[in-house]
């Protein structure tokens, strides 16, 4: 089997751009106007995506800006406690120094989850290029963003496109996960940004609704993701694929087409998910994939790893995922053994 890229072992699997927030939650369901307490975690996109691929045992790094203060210090511990490299944090001591936060409150049928956001003026939205170390450009074999960091205001929009050309231009691979949030820009809006970074892509998550609602296209998924990956020259389109049974029951599967084969790669659905925090499930799946690729230069790998690391935080709370590349392999063994697997662990 041809390899899917030619990787040249550089320091840092992957390196992530984005924000890094503080996470309250209310007690498991407890509404938000309830109660008095809220549990204290970390939490961001990409910062979910890069300690996945630690914890499976790939090198990652976060480029991101956060207070110097306790909070921001508070970041910097629980981000070495993930494993994520903190090599490229950068520390803001201004008057105006701020960490992003967010409310989150569980859902239960017919109850959905929610949250709600406070991160406007965040140290992260003034994050420039020369608070970052140019030594990252050739350190790095994929480059992935979201777009939550190209929708958070335009410096941060600028300063992703910027760096997604310098990655480029230095021979990393570019990944990019649509990350659709309404609340932060429409799909015409989005449309119209995202079209600009399209053409240097390498490897796409989108949604089939995002194919749909943000880029107006017809017909099946197949038939979109050939379209997306002809169109801008996209080696890898990926789409995850879940069925809300209840807010603690999912199915979860995903289809990846690859366009150096013409082929499309899927497994059976994971069912019955029981759902704990689906919060990061998406980051967790694109670490999964994308260490599938590392490790292993397989478009088959990428689907595995990506389904068994969604659906395994799906059952932990926190937005990054609890794992070891030695569970993550049992749930791939299990999930394809006709038998069911083994009731226990031990």
């Amino acid at each position: 089997m041809s390899n899917v890229f030619e990787f040249r072992k550089k320091e840092y699997g992957v390196v992530s751009l984005g924000e890094i927030m503080l996470r309250l939650s209310s007690p498991v369901n407890e509404m938000l106007i309830q109660g008095n307490s809220f549990e204290k975690q970390i939490g961001g996109s990409e910062l979910n995506v890069i300690s996945g691929l630690e914890s499976l045992g790939q090198r990652g790094a976060i480029i991101s800006k956060i207070p110097d203060n306790e909070l921001g210090r508070f970041v910097k511990r629980m981000v070495r406690a993930s494993g994520a490299s903190d090599d490229f944090l950068i520390y803001d001591d201004t008057k105006e120094k701020r960490l992003g936060v967010y409310y989150y409150e569980y859902g239960a049928y017919p109850r959905k989850p929610s949250v709600i956001y406070d991160r406007n003026h965040s140290s992260f939205s003034n994050i420039n290029i020369d608070d970052i170390d140019p030594e990252v450009f050739e350190k790095t074999e994929i480059f992935h963003v979201s777009g939550i960091t190209l929708a958070l205001c335009g410096n941060t929009r600028e300063l992703t496109i910027d760096l997604i050309k310098k990655f480029k231009n230095a021979g990393a691979l570019i990944s990019f996960d649509v990350n659709y949030r309404a609340n932060l820009w429409t799909n015409e809006e989005a449309r119209g940004i995202i079209g600009e970074i399209l053409p240097y892509l390498d490897i796409l998550f989108m949604s089939e609704e995002c194919f749909i609602k943000m880029f107006n296209l017809e017909g099946s998924l197949e038939d979109m993701q050939k379209e997306f990956s002809d169109r801008y020259d996209i080696q890898i389109v990926a789409s995850t694929q879940r069925k809300v049974i209840s807010p603690k029951k999912h199915n979860f599967s995903s289809k990846v087409f690859q366009r150096s084969t013409g082929k499309f790669f899927t497994e059976k659905p994971y069912e019955n998910i029981d759902v704990v925090d689906r919060i990061g499930s998406g980051d967790a799946y694109l670490s999964g994939a994308l260490y599938g690729l590392l490790e292993h230069n397989s478009i088959e790998k990428f689907v595995q790893y990506g389904n068994a690391m969604s659906v395994v935080k799906n059952t932990t709370i926190g937005d990054m995922a609890v794992v070891d590349s030695k569970l993550i392999k049992n749930v791939i063994e299990d999930h394809n053994d006709s038998t069911g697997g083994s009731e226990l662990n031990r």
